[in-house]
């Protein structure tokens, strides 16, 4: 039966699929080409960092290996990238390019863990005090402005003098630091959410407080957290290298994209490779997830993408 022999009113066998707002936002990024290219940028980052063992044990060469035969010129340069050292080597003869894929286990590890914890510390920070109001309302902000107006490399090198620097260290001055604009973001959406008609029937209903913020109000408060998680993310993975690049996180001999740039920052002019790979790969990764987020964003929020369309066929059209 073709079309147009189907009359008015008849039922077809095909029943209509509804859409949710999670399915509608994948059939968005997926025509996202440069959000799907960069996620499997990050996807293959990842593969890449977990599988850094086994590509040094295949390798035979050990982060800490050094080469002395090898990996260094008659001159006592680093060599360039060759058929055995594919980023060349480093001042003392190390592979570089197993140092830069052990340090995209730190970088990666700390970008995530301390995202997840600054996510986790600012949703509820940001509920309590949103949901709550008043004092609690109050206080809860007015510390969210002390953080967010607090010189993070102060506070970076105060830590530090008292700890010591290190993985744990790192992770709880970025997470410190990240908290605050989740919790701003989750404060502001909850003082709309917890207006709307279901939470009022969730309340008559004698639900507590609790389970209306965590139950209730929470999932509809998912999309603009992963959005902004995603862009903390590579924002945390640039605070990590700046912080071991002055020599404030991850403590050599232990690799980290930071403290790789701050060795090879006096050997650019006659090994290009010790600064430039570390280099591109912190850039490509923090695009690659920047990209990401803003794919995620435009995803579930589409208004603005089409705003931004109306106002480019405005000009067309002047």
């Amino acid at each position: 039966m073709t079309l147009t022999e189907i009359r008015p009113g008849a039922v077809t066998s095909q029943a209509i699929a509804g859409r949710g707002p999670w399915q509608l936002a994948w059939r968005r990024i997926r025509t996202d080409r440069v959000a799907m290219v960069s996620g499997l940028v990050v996807i293959l980052l990842c593969a890449l960092a977990l599988a850094t063992p086994l590509i040094a044990a295949w390798n035979g060469h050990g982060p800490d290996d050094q080469f002395r035969d090898t990996g260094i010129t008659a001159q006592g340069l680093p060599v360039p990238p060759n058929g055995e050292f594919w980023f060349g080597t480093d001042r003392l003869g190390r592979d570089l390019f197993i140092r830069v894929l052990y340090g995209a286990r730190v970088s990666l590890l700390v970008g995530v863990v301390a995202t997840g914890l600054a996510a986790l510390v600012g949703v509820v920070v940001g509920l309590l005090a949103g949901y709550y109001g008043g004092v609690v309302d109050t206080v809860l902000s007015r510390l969210m402005d002390v953080v967010l107006s607090f010189p993070y490399l102060i506070f970076a090198i105060a830590v530090v003098s008292i700890a010591g620097p290190s993985l744990t260290a790192t992770i709880g001055v970025i997470a410190f630091y990240s908290w605050a604009a989740i919790a701003r973001v989750v404060r502001g959406q909850t003082l709309s959410v917890k207006e709307r008609e279901y939470v009022e029937a969730a309340r008559s209903m004698g639900a507590g407080d609790f389970r209306i913020m965590f139950v209730d109000i929470l999932p509809n408060l998912l999309a603009p957290v992963i959005v902004l998680t995603t862009l903390l993310v590579p924002a945390a993975i640039v605070f990590e290298s700046t912080l071991s690049y002055l020599g404030l996180g991850i403590v050599p001999p232990t690799p980290s994209w930071g403290n790789l740039l701050s060795e090879a920052q006096g050997f650019y002019r006659v090994a290009y490779w010790y600064l430039g790979f570390p280099a591109a790969t912190l850039l490509v990764t923090t695009l690659a997830f920047n990209l990401v987020g803003d794919g995620i964003r435009d995803a579930i929020d589409p208004r603005m993408e089409r705003l931004f369309g109306r106002r480019r066929r405005t000009r067309k059209g002047a």
